[in-house]
């Protein structure tokens, strides 16, 4: 299905690629995402009137939907209507691919399964992002700190006997990605042969493949590797850790991680008396004397200022970083200078828990890819809800008295009507988009 440079909304590698998504919460806009940002046309479809309810979510969900929502025209439809259902089908007739990321069973209950999907159209690449792929736990319902927990991530992330997630939701994330992948090789798959169908991509799974080096340990070693939350856990070098500085809660970490970086370590910082041991030749040895190192260079760190224990590891090429937080990335000078930043436009979320964003325009992370043309920019701000439905409906063929008529019963939802909020003029939302390429207004 080709679809107009106008109608992609940009042109880049997946232009002409179109994407029907039926997602929420993180790991399928994800997928959707990544396409988006990419030139695919991603059609988010939200139920009509209140939208994906991802866009109410407060706490530590509230930043999702600005998050992973970039690039994306919404269409806001029930599906439970006739007419509705009658529209989309008409859209995935004519698209590319659809992905959808909610419990097994509830698509098909939509009118909306693989197979029905794949009957309309042979040639679409149906993508379900799941908790499980097919197998004796396909049915049960998991989120991403469930499958940490029951994959070992959390027991490889916290201290002895304390089972701690990551500080992000890091299997949702790789599983849309991956999702994303397995959509491209699918593309590629139905240039030879001219059929798509359906590519999953599992959360549970995904949580594997990052232990996988820590069940390849135990396989070679015969014992369990500790976590990395204990103090007693092996490291393979002799220094991999965080120290603190002569300045007050500055702490830095610090890696040296080869037999070059130990020699020029103890050159920058004055222990040249431990480059004569011989006890201290090789990476297993120096490993093995961690406990003999540390204390050395820990009292040689807090006689240091941390900006200038900073300089000299980057004069030498030490691997080095401050302790920073997330909400100080929005300032950070590589992201900004290296298009890292897209200004993304939060007022398409919903009840945060105080009110108003407090930033109504910030920098928001790019996908960590650079193509021949440089980084992939923002040319669509996060949707409002149905903020594209009447453009949709025009390009599917609807007449302007369909669509009114569609609006008027509840069938179609936009911005201006029960489905939607204009909290921003069409105007500063495209100046925003076209001006967005990698700076930070936060």
């Amino acid at each position: 299905m080709q679809v107009s440079e106008e109608a992609s909304g940009r042109r880049g590698p997946l232009a002409g690629i179109r994407v029907l998504e039926f997602t929420h919460l993180v790991m399928g806009p994800c997928c959707g995402m990544v396409l988006a940002d990419l030139g695919a046309d991603v059609i988010k479809v939200e139920p009509a009137p209140a939208g994906d309810t991802t866009r109410r979510l407060t706490g530590a969900a509230t930043g999702f939907f600005p998050t992973y929502n970039r690039n994306k025209r919404s269409l806001s439809v029930d599906v439970k209507r006739p007419e509705g259902l009658e529209l989309v089908h008409r859209l995935l007739s004519s698209s590319d691919v659809l992905i959808e990321n909610f419990r097994p069973g509830t698509m098909e209950k939509l009118g909306l399964g693989v197979e029905v999907a794949t009957a309309l159209n042979p040639r679409l690449v149906y993508c379900a992002c799941k908790g499980f792929l097919p197998g004796p736990y396909e049915h049960r319902t998991a989120l991403d700190e469930v499958v940490q927990m029951m994959g070992g991530l959390a027991y490889m992330t916290g201290p002895p006997g304390r089972p701690l997630r990551t500080g992000a939701s890091v299997n949702d994330i790789l599983g849309g990605v991956f999702g994303a992948i397995a959509i491209l090789a699918a593309l590629r798959e139905r240039d030879a042969t001219g059929r798509g169908g359906l590519v999953q991509s599992g959360l549970f799974e995904t949580n594997m493949l990052l232990v996988a080096q820590h069940m390849a340990y135990k396989a070679i070693e015969g014992s369990e590797l500790p976590s990395f939350g204990d103090p007693a856990m092996g490291r393979p070098w002799p220094l991999y850790d965080v120290f603190e500085s002569a300045d007050a809660d500055s702490p830095v970490f610090v890696g040296v991680v080869s037999t070059a970086q130990w020699r020029d370590f103890c050159d920058a910082f004055n222990l040249r008396d431990l480059l004569a041991d011989p006890a201290l030749a090789t990476m297993p040895q120096l490993a093995a004397a961690r406990s003999r190192i540390l204390p050395r260079a820990a009292a040689v760190f807090r006689s240091i200022p941390q900006r200038e224990i900073m300089r000299r590891c980057e004069n030498i090429g030490l691997p080095f970083s401050p302790i920073s937080r997330p909400a100080q990335m929005f300032d950070d000078p590589h992201l900004k200078a290296s298009g890292g930043l897209l200004s993304t436009d939060f007022t398409a979320v919903q009840n945060a828990t105080s009110g108003a964003p407090a930033m109504k325009v910030a920098g928001l992370p790019a996908l960590p890819i650079s193509m021949p043309a440089g980084r992939l920019p923002l040319w669509r701000q996060p949707p409002r809800i149905g903020e594209h439905s009447y453009e949709i409906a025009r390009e599917m063929g609807l007449s302007e008295a369909t669509i009114a008529a569609f609006v008027t019963d509840g069938t179609l939802a936009a911005p201006g009507t029960d489905g939607g909020q204009s909290n921003l003029s069409k105007t500063s939302r495209s100046d925003l988009a076209t001006d967005s390429t990698g700076s930070s207004s936060g």
